[in-house]
This record gives C-alpha cells, sequence and structure tokens, in this order.
C-alpha cells in the first residue's frame, strides 16, 4: 500500500476525479497515464502539492443518471489513486503512475472553480482495500480462470506468457487482467464494483466465457 494510507482515516474527504471510461483502477494496480489536457495538467500541478490522490471512475451510460453542470453524469463508485511515479515530457505531457488505494463511492460533486471536478468521497464501504492482505493469493482454484483465460486468448487469437499467468498469485492475476484486458466501461464497472476478490474472480471469468462463446458476428450478452 503507497505511503502510510492504512485506515480511513488517512483518506482524504474530498478528491479530485479523473473521467476515463473504459479505464479501470483497482487497490493495489498500477495504472500509467499519459496526461496532456489542460484541465488535468492543472489537476496534477494541483495534486503534486498536496496528497497526490485521484480519483479514477467512469461516467454513467448516456441516459442513466442527471448530468451535472461539469460534464456526464458520474459511475457511482470509483478507485482513489496515489501518484507513486511522474515525469514531464519535453512537450509539456506528464507521464505517471497512479497505484490504486481504494475504492469510493462519489457523493455530492462540489461547485469549484478548478477545470477539473471534485467529489465528496465515501470509502466507508471498502476499508478492506486497505489491508495489506488485499491482493494475498486465495485458496481459489485456479484452473476454471485459466481454462476461461486460454479460450478468450484463442478466440481472439492473442498470447501471453503463460509460465508467468500460472505462477502468479490467483487473486493478483484476477486484479491485473481485470485492468489490462480489453472490456468495454460496463464490463468493467461491474468489475470494480465487485464486492470481494472472489466476486470479481466470478464475474471476470463470466465475462472470459462470454466473449470465447461469441461468433464475431453476434452481439455479446449483457452480464447486467
Amino acid at each position: 500500500m503507497p505511503g502510510a494510507l492504512r485506515r480511513l482515516s488517512d483518506l482524504p474527504l474530498v478528491i479530485p476525479v479523473f473521467p476515463l471510461d473504459g479505464v479501470l483502477l483497482l487497490p493495489g494496480g498500477q495504472l500509467p497515464l499519459n496526461i496532456f489536457e489542460p484541465r488535468y495538467l492543472n489537476m496534477l500541478d494541483d495534486v503534486m502539492s498536496g496528497e497526490r490522490m485521484i480519483g479514477m471512475i467512469q461516467t454513467r451510460p448516456k441516459g442513466a443518471g442527471r448530468a451535472s453542470d461539469h460534464g456526464p453524469s458520474l459511475a457511482p463508485i470509483g478507485c482513489a489513486g496515489r501518484v507513486t511515479s511522474f515525469a514531464e515530457t519535453s512537450d509539456g505531457r506528464y507521464l505517471i503512475t497512479l497505484t490504486g488505494v481504494c475504492r469510493f463511492r462519489a457523493g455530492d460533486e462540489l461547485p469549484v472553480r478548478t477545470p477539473y471536478r471534485q467529489v465528496r468521497a465515501d470509502f466507508s464501504s471498502f476499508e478492506a482495500d486497505l489491508r495489506d492482505d488485499g491482493l494475498a493469493s486465495s485458496a481459489a482454484d485456479p484452473a476454471p480462470l485459466l481454462a476461461a483465460l486460454r479460450r478468450y486468448l484463442d478466440h481472439r487469437g492473442l498470447a501471453i506468457d503463460w509460465s508467468g499467468a500460472e505462477a502468479a498469485p490467483s487473486d493478483a492475476l484476477v486484479n491485473s487482467l481485470s485492468m489490462a484486458l480489453p472490456f468495454d466501461a460496463i464490463e468493467k464497472q461491474a468489475l470494480l464494483e465487485a464486492p470481494t476478490l472472489a466476486d470479481r474472480r466470478a464475474t471476470l471469468v463470466a465475462l472470459l466465457e462470454i466473449d470465447a462463446a461469441v461468433d464475431d458476428d453476434d452481439e455479446p450478452p449483457s452480464i447486467q
């Protein structure tokens, strides 16, 4: 866990948010980002002088929820990350790495003058994300996940380092695949909102199996 953020009381009550559909940050995961839009460059300038915390969040599907004056309606749950790597390029972009700290429920959006959005963050439902054992390997049998992953990759014509996948702790593999694989925004949100790692594993296996079973010309069924 980055820094000393190990208790709910260590987390800020208000965080800036970076709405980015189809991108997933999970507790303990690392997300590289290339920041070039002026409002988010401004956001990085501000967070680097403070707690270095950013809330990654998606927006609700069009027509779901009420948009704010600042943009589309935000998804109900996001994940706060701490900037753990920062570099500036010669053309003024920021290359950062966010390390996931804890999921949050997005509360009221603040009427701020900053060009980026800020929300009240409620972390109380996700205290387990802060525990050191959050990515510890569980006793779950990895075989169903690996079998579903193999079918998914074969269907898409992709390949991975299988020795690395088979040697990885089961739950760490679940989180890394959830973040890295090209699921759509709704599917990414379902993985984020899974209450426990066991639930996330089950959701991930279901998504892999659905994708592998769908013909290229077919519409995949919804998991919701």
